[in-house]
C-alpha cells in the first residue's frame, strides 16, 4: 500500500475524492429535491393557478 502512496501525493488523492464525494451528494439531492414527491413540499416548482397557456404574463407596476 505505501508503493502506491508514493506514486500519488496523499493530500492531493485525499482532497479530490472529498471534492467528489461532496458533489455526488450535491447531485443527488437535488434530483430527489425536483422529484414530484418532494417539489411541491417546497413550494419550488409549485404551479400556478392563475397561468394559462399562451396568456400574457402581468408586469408589476412601473415606478
Amino acid at each position: 500500500m505505501h508503493k502506491m502512496w508514493m506514486l500519488f501525493d496523499p493530500r492531493r488523492s485525499l482532497v479530490l475524492a472529498a471534492i467528489g464525494v461532496v458533489l455526488i451528494a450535491l447531485v443527488i439531492h437535488f434530483v430527489v429535491l425536483s422529484s414530484p414527491r418532494y417539489c411541491d413540499h417546497l413550494g419550488w416548482c409549485a404551479p400556478t393557478m392563475n397561468a394559462q397557456p399562451g396568456a400574457v404574463a402581468a408586469r408589476p407596476p412601473a415606478r
